[in-house]
């Protein structure tokens, strides 16, 4: 999601100690290691890598392999320039297919798109807004099948100037940046099409003939919307801060806002998570309210982004406070069973989910990672109480119920620990406010302040690489990092272009990673920008001019390990799309970026996911056409139907080798 739809930041940061020794010696220590490694030091280098660091020296990664050698990436395809255009690009031999965009139909009595009549019912029907998290789950249940399943797809949020007609601002006859203004000068209705623009698609899909095309009036077709009914379970449910007026037992919500990424089960369902929640409320009662300490710290304001509170009133804080905190939640739900009731399940925290990936323990545990994504906030895990049961489905029904939530503190020496957040255990007592587990879920942000968990740059999608056992934590930016806060696990100031992490569990360089462990080590992967420019770029050293990326967003692995990284800032960052872009983890080439895809202008790149084949790589592109004073009537885009009259479509894409094969490859 990009910057300026961020919500306020918090004034207390964290209270983790200070370095006792210098920071470029930390940063040094820490990264030395594994830059000889990859050959991030050039031989003769007179820079200590502190230097190269923070003095924005030009590194040895923005120069080309020597001597003309052959790159060490595993990667085989021609990697595409930079550029921003209202068109997207993949490399030659490529292919870009649409598979479905915002307006599409879902639901067999789905009308056509219309987009200067559109009605809540229609949308409700119709494939959503702004498509982020994208997951790919065969058809038959249970088969590795990559040439028919369904699509499940989270609608994160909406940009109303571009959904309607007549919102465009002037200013001294220019357009400008419409902003929140256009948000709240919306009707009723439109503000019910927003609503029903939220939530998830479940679309089953087909590949014929090469062609990915969705199945019309497939029974397992689905529409989850803001206003869906989802049950809520775990320690949290019926607590008296989830009770309102329309439900006095606090287990019933009506809807899932702002899901970004999300993950998947073991045992097959989808996991949804709920981020920015807090830009749908409003009310005096977010400054002079009771739990206004706690609106505060989870960016809650008088007047939210959203005007929803003037036409809905659980929106409106005055008249329902606990709404809020029915908000913020991981979510469940089956794929395949189009009548399954989505759960909030609590256990797993409160805070701005960017997405939940599974890892599992050698005793059988199930490891869910999770990133808080707000500036100075944190990495967490959730470890299952018992182990999956492959033999067993309905055994793993409320398996997520069960459990211990951890938060990250990261270690100057490269050890890593991860404290559990478990009512009675250190701060975490009704001295401090927390009378039982479901109070420590519901304020999880203010548990782990009192933990003194290690503030980060808006950790996003935090995913294990099955290949090698170690976890890629996405740290986007954080431009409002001052140089005093700088630790070795965030050692830029100022950081614009964010940074990548790897967290390693026990055994994992042996093949038997232990992601229950409470405690491991952790290494810097890559520090994004643009070698020469940005201060203390690092990448391999055979990095291209154009494999350089900005602000990681999102992950996905394929079966050989590489990782593959959708980047969320880089117009405002560098002039450039964002895009994937794609790399090895392990072998001669960690590190070495490879620019593959470059979306639409205005555009973020969301969701990467592969079939289990690894011959399609699905993407959601988010808000395209989303430049700075871009209306409905003046694009600047019409991606991805150029038809005049047509706004930009959000869609979920489908990139294929011309001929077939492995992408990649």
């Amino acid at each position: 999601m990009p910057d300026d739809h961020k919500p306020i930041e918090i004034e207390d940061i964290g209270s983790n100690p200070a370095p006792r020794e210098p920071i470029g010696a930390l940063i040094e220590r820490r990264l030395s290691r594994r830059a000889a490694l990859r050959g991030l030091l050039g031989a003769g280098a007179a820079a200590t890598l502190s230097d190269q660091l923070l003095a924005a020296a030009v590194p040895a990664a923005a120069q080309p392999a020597p001597g003309g050698a052959a790159s060490p990436s595993s990667l085989g395809f021609r990697e595409i320039a930079h550029r921003m255009d209202e068109r997207d690009a993949v490399p030659e031999g490529y292919e870009i297919q649409t598979v479905i965009r915002w307006g599409d139909a879902v639901l067999p009595d789905a009308p056509a798109f219309d987009p200067l009549r559109q009605t809540a019912a229609a949308q409700a029907a119709q494939f959503g807004y702004n498509n982020d998290y994208v997951d790919f789950f065969p058809l038959p249940r249970g088969s590795r099948g990559a040439e028919h399943g369904l699509l499940a797809v989270n609608h994160e949020y909406t940009d109303p100037q571009l959904m309607f007609a007549g919102l465009r601002e002037e200013k001294d006859g220019k357009a400008v940046s419409l902003g929140e203004g256009a948000r709240r000068r919306l009707s009723r209705e439109q503000t019910m099409i927003e609503l029903a623009a939220h939530g998830m698609s479940i679309v089953e899909i087909r590949r014929q003939d090469g062609r990915w095309a969705p199945v019309r009036d497939s029974r397992l077709n689905r529409r989850i919307t803001g206003e869906t009914p989802m049950r809520v379970s775990g320690p949290a449910a019926g607590h008296a801060r989830l009770r309102t007026s329309a439900d006095a037992e606090g287990r019933l919500v009506l809807g899932t806002l702002n899901n970004c990424a999300g993950g998947n089960t073991p045992w097959g369902t989808v996991i949804t998570c709920e981020e920015n929640f807090n830009q749908y409320f409003g009310g005096a009662a977010a400054t002079t309210g009771a739990q206004a300490a706690m609106y505060k710290r989870y960016g809650i304001v008088g007047e939210g982004s959203y005007g929803w509170s003037r036409h809905v009133d659980r929106f409106d804080l005055d008249k329902e406070p606990n709404e809020p905190n029915r908000f913020g939640w991981v979510v469940e739900y089956d794929p395949y069973d189009p009548q399954s009731v989505p759960v909030k399940r609590t256990a797993l925290g409160r805070f701005k989910h960017e997405g939940c990936t599974h890892a599992i323990a050698p005793d059988g545990r199930v490891v869910f990672y999770m990133g808080d994504d707000e500036r100075f906030d944190y990495v967490y895990k959730f470890v299952t109480a018992r182990a999956w049961n492959p033999q067993d489905p309905a055994a793993n029904r409320d398996l997520l119920d069960e459990g211990t939530l951890h938060v990250a503190r990261f270690h100057e020496d490269g050890r890593m620990e991860w404290l559990p957040l478990v009512h009675g255990q250190g701060p975490l007592t009704a001295a401090n406010g927390f009378d039982s587990q479901a109070e420590v879920l519901i304020d999880t942000r203010r548990a782990a302040d009192l933990l003194k968990a290690t503030p980060m740059d808006r950790p996003e999608d935090v995913q294990a690489n099955p290949a090698n056992g170690r976890v890629y934590v996405m740290l986007t930016n954080n431009t409002r990092r001052k140089p005093e806060q700088v630790d070795p696990a965030n050692p830029r100031a100022a950081n614009a272009s964010g940074h990548v992490i790897e967290m390693i569990p026990p055994g994992a360089d042996a093949g038997q990673a232990d992601h229950a462990a409470p405690e491991g080590r952790w290494e810097i992967f890559l520090i994004g920008g643009r070698p020469g420019v940005d201060a203390g770029a690092q990448y391999h050293q055979g990095t291209s001019p154009e494999g350089w990326l900005s602000c990681p967003d999102n992950c996905t692995f394929d079966s050989k390990g590489r990782i593959w990284i959708a980047t969320d800032g880089a117009p405002s960052t560098h002039g450039v799309a964002d895009g994937l872009y794609a790399a090895d983890t392990t072998g001669e080439g960690p590190a070495l970026t490879r620019l593959f895809y470059q979306a639409p202008t205005g555009a973020e790149v969301c969701g990467p996911c592969l079939t289990p084949d690894d011959t399609t790589m699905f993407l959601a592109i988010q808000h395209p056409g989303d430049d700075k004073g871009a209306s409905f009537e003046e694009p600047s885009t019409r991606w991805p139907d150029f038809q005049p009259g047509m706004p930009p479509r959000p869609a979920i894409i489908a990139i294929t080798r011309k001929g077939g094969g492995v992408i990649g490859s």
